[in-house]
């Protein structure tokens, strides 16, 4: 019934004119952002009360054909470009009309409104090359979690840099792989934020590297650069503002903290990965009551992992926050650590809140190892 419209692109529906045996009056519709996941909050009118339901993209259009098919006549779609509208005839004919509107892309979070920062329209030449966009602009369907989680990306490190006064940025992307977000983060800030961005992805496959340094000199991209390295020997030439680490594997990511911590980076963006060292220390005797189930030990793991990470940023001087991330892989290690630094001043009793863990649970950690035994 709503073939003629991409219901992945809709941020707002109006359902109304109810049919005579409805119980429903008036319908309204909008995207909102719950928990870091977009959903269609419908909100549906009696004359005393108004009741709310979250409904996932992928059950759209079976809930709003069946919600207009029993309780209304006429319904307006709107997208970023277009408003479809929909009218059932009392002869049971549908008639439909499209037009052009000049409304903005939204999504609302805690009742606050917020545009993508790259949105469909714009030409960006990773996303078409990743099949996430057609050549026009527009966002494929398939891809739209990707997009969205692209955009999500990019608002992390927006916020972040909402105090940056520099012309010009140096990053470095460690455990790059295959660097498409490395693609889409040097497009954001030299296109659209206007700054200078210089940015190095480091990784350990050759063939990857050299593949993405031609993609580099096919987008003409010249401060974009791919080096083979290992991160625990990884030597930086020069001070970066900004360290993005995104599932670099189990210590790796402690190496790519440290580095962090001893240069005086600004700006830290780490989704841990596969935080084996931890896990692997545990026994029965830890805690017995979660260790004895393999699934809950490794989370454990992984929870006091991140939190010994968070702490000793803490304790070098910056301002760190856990993020509910969706990452680009669809996994569940969805937690991004967002630290930048502050001040100089230790922070002793975040360290001691790590020492206490170690004690407690008879392990070591490889970042807190790194920063005092060097």
């Amino acid at each position: 019934m709503f073939d003629n419209v991409n219901l992945n692109d809709v941020y707002k529906i109006i359902l109304s004119a109810p049919k005579k045996t409805s119980k429903y009056n008036k319908g309204v519709a909008k995207r909102i952002n719950v928990s870091g996941k977009e959903v269609m909050q419908f909100e549906l009118f009696t004359d005393k009360q108004a009741f709310h339901f979250n409904v996932d993209f992928n059950e759209l259009d079976s809930y709003l054909e069946n919600t207009f098919n029993t309780y209304f006549t006429q319904a307006q779609v709107m997208t970023q470009d277009y408003t479809y509208g929909y009218r059932m005839t009392s002869k049971g004919h549908l008639l439909t009309n499209k037009k052009k509107n000049n409304e903005s892309f939204v999504v609302l979070n805690n009742n606050k409104e917020k545009t993508y920062l790259l949105s469909e329209g714009m030409i960006i030449p990773p996303l078409i090359d990743l099949g996430v966009m057609t050549k026009e602009g527009k966002v494929v369907k398939a891809y739209y979690d990707k997009f969205k989680q692209i955009n999500r990306f990019l608002s992390i490190i927006e916020d972040a840099l909402k105090d940056f006064n520099k012309d010009s940025i140096n990053i470095i992307d460690f455990g790059c792989g295959k660097s498409y977000l490395t693609f889409i983060v040097y497009y954001y800030l030299t296109y659209v934020k206007k700054i200078k961005a210089v940015m190095t992805g480091l990784d350990l496959k050759e063939d990857v590297i050299k593949h993405c340094n031609e993609i580099a000199k096919k987008y003409n991209y010249e401060n974009l650069s791919f080096e083979i390295g290992d991160i625990s020997l990884y030597q930086p030439k020069e001070y970066c503002d900004m360290i993005i680490t995104l599932h670099a594997c189990d210590t790796a990511t402690d190496f790519a903290m440290y580095h962090a911590i001893m240069l005086k980076t600004k700006y830290l963006l780490s989704v841990p990965c596969c935080q084996h060292e931890i896990n692997l220390q545990l026994d029965k005797s830890s805690d017995p009551l979660i260790t004895k189930y393999g699934l809950v030990k490794d989370r454990l793991g992984a929870i006091i992992t991140d939190s010994i990470r968070a702490n000793i940023l803490e304790y070098e001087g910056y301002d760190v926050s856990m993020i509910e991330f969706i990452d680009f892989a669809q996994t569940p290690k969805n937690i991004l650590i967002r630290a930048i630094k502050k001040n100089e001043n230790k922070k002793e009793e975040s360290l001691k809140l790590v020492e206490d863990t170690l004690k407690k649970y008879n392990i070591h950690q490889t970042l807190y190892d790194l920063i005092t035994k060097n």
